[in-house]
């Protein structure tokens, strides 16, 4: 409740930003512009033939889609740490690494252009610090992401607030004991994101676990032997107070399948 409190005060003082209201201007734009939701010609994949998913698209505040990136323009992004093998996960080689790279990096740059010249309302917003605007964000997102990465932002923002050029004083300060068990749950919470980056790319699938027909037998054998690959390693570590539980390890299992 507390957190509730502290995001609705620190969201009112925010939007007297006049920077903020810069970039607040109504905006109609589907908010999932991912692979999945594209569907293009046989013949020429430069004509989109579709574009699916449009039900939670709604009039937001500009600075709302402002730093979205769809996955298709998103550069690649190698593992902080090793993770197990898979038995899906395919080796790749500098050189195609490397074009993959090159490939992505210009669809990035397009999709940025794009924004900037046939969405005029976000253009105000794209070159702002984002910290002024992940707050509002976690009004649709807190489901997904858990207070854990609310908390974070509200922590961040409070140590920021004076070298953003935000009038007064943040209304949210934590205290030391709130940032030490803070410390645990977002350590617990950037775990599961780099897991679930891990998985994303191991099985060829998207943050809500979807996968095609013709690969979903694959993944889903992939996904069971990774899965008691967690648990396994799991319940070597149990012995270590301070290591990961079993019990622990199911529950940062980013997705419901077991």
């Amino acid at each position: 409740m507390r957190l509730i409190k502290a995001s609705q005060q620190v969201m009112r003082m925010l939007v007297e930003d006049a920077r903020v209201q810069g970039a607040a201007a109504p905006t109609l734009l589907h908010p999932d512009f991912h692979i999945r939701n594209i569907f293009v010609s046989a013949d020429d994949p430069t004509i989109i033939t579709g574009l699916i998913d449009w039900q939670s698209t709604s009039v937001e505040p500009a600075f709302i889609y402002a730093n979205e990136t769809p996955d298709f323009a998103t550069p690649p992004e190698e593992p902080e740490e090793e993770m197990p093998e898979s038995g899906q996960s395919e080796q790749k080689s500098p050189e195609m690494r490397e074009r993959e790279r090159k490939d992505a990096l210009i669809c990035y740059q397009t999709y940025n252009v794009c924004m900037k010249g046939l969405v005029p309302k976000v253009r105000e917003a794209r070159p702002l610090d984002p910290s002024l605007f992940r707050v509002f964000q976690y009004c649709h997102m807190s489901w997904r992401d858990s207070a854990a990465a609310l908390h974070q932002e509200l922590i961040e923002l409070s140590a920021r607030w004076t070298e953003l050029g935000l009038q007064g004083a943040c209304p949210f300060s934590p205290t030391e004991q709130e940032l030490k068990e803070h410390a645990q749950n977002y350590e617990d919470f950037e775990t599961v994101q780099r897991l679930k980056l891990w998985l994303k790319s191991a099985l060829h699938t998207d943050s809500d676990g979807w996968v095609s027909n013709a690969q979903w037998d694959a993944a889903r054998d992939a996904h069971r032997a990774v899965y008691d690959q967690w648990i396994e390693t799991a319940r070597e570590s149990e012995s270590d107070s301070e290591g990961l539980t079993v019990e622990k390890a199911d529950k940062l299992w980013p997705f419901d399948a077991r």
